[in-house]
């Protein structure tokens, strides 16, 4: 057994340096095993690459068997109610979110959150067949999804525009926040009364507002803007 002059690990026959110091082996009462089998791999090897395809149709194949699954054992397991819609729905939301973007690799960012919303609106609507609540599903909930789909669309283009800095990054999701707010009273108001009658959503943008104004003035004040960046990048 041979151990390295230099740092003492213990040295494989085979070996020419030493694999952790690389010192050369020198010791003339025990030469070089050149023809033995090496202690590792000489050759790098390469990990092939996860076809998208297999992991598409593996995804797939797993969310099917559980929706499958579920709606059989729905039919013998109190079959008065639809649970197995929230399964089902669940399901065809994960599809939606994982497998479209792993086949189209450069998937447009409208595309994108097109699709996330669908998946969404999707899984609400099967919740409100089971509830059978598809007046408060088209009135109430379907303009909530589209409004909050809208809103983030918007800061996912303002954001894909360049890189931003953290007061606008800040000041852009607190003012989407307090609109969204705002949106859902209203249509909470519309299709509970008939009219807009804005009460806790004023609150929460008058907040909002009083976040932003601060923002706005740090990010228009050289100095303020500077000492704030320099506070974070610390």
């Amino acid at each position: 057994m041979s151990y390295c002059v230099n740092c003492g690990v213990e040295l494989d026959d085979t070996a020419q340096a030493c694999p952790l110091c690389h010192t050369p082996v020198l010791n003339p009462n025990k030469p070089v095993d050149m023809w033995g089998p090496k202690p590792f791999p000489t050759e790098k090897g390469e990990v092939p690459p996860v076809s998208r395809w297999e992991l598409s149709l593996l995804i797939s194949a797993m969310l099917l068997s559980v929706s499958v699954c579920c709606g059989v054992l729905n039919l013998f397991l109190r079959p008065d109610r639809g649970w197995s819609l929230y399964i089902i729905g669940a399901a065809v939301m994960l599809w939606i979110w994982f497998v479209p973007p792993l086949l189209l690799r450069r998937m447009h960012i409208c595309l994108r959150l097109g699709f996330d919303v669908l998946a969404i609106a999707l899984y609400v609507f099967l919740i409100s067949v089971d509830l059978n609540g598809s007046d408060w599903y088209w009135h109430l909930a379907l303009p909530i999804i589209l409004l909050g789909g809208a809103i983030l669309l918007c800061l996912a283009l303002i954001f894909r525009g360049g890189k931003r800095s953290i007061l606008t990054t800040t000041t852009l999701i607190i003012g989407a926040i307090g609109l969204f707010l705002l949106g859902v009273e209203l249509f909470v108001d519309h299709f509970l009364t008939g009219t807009w009658q804005p009460g806790w959503s004023l609150v929460v943008v008058t907040v909002c507002v009083a976040l932003v104004i601060p923002l706005v003035i740090v990010r228009r004040v050289p100095s303020l803007r500077e000492e704030v960046r320099r506070r974070f990048h610390m």
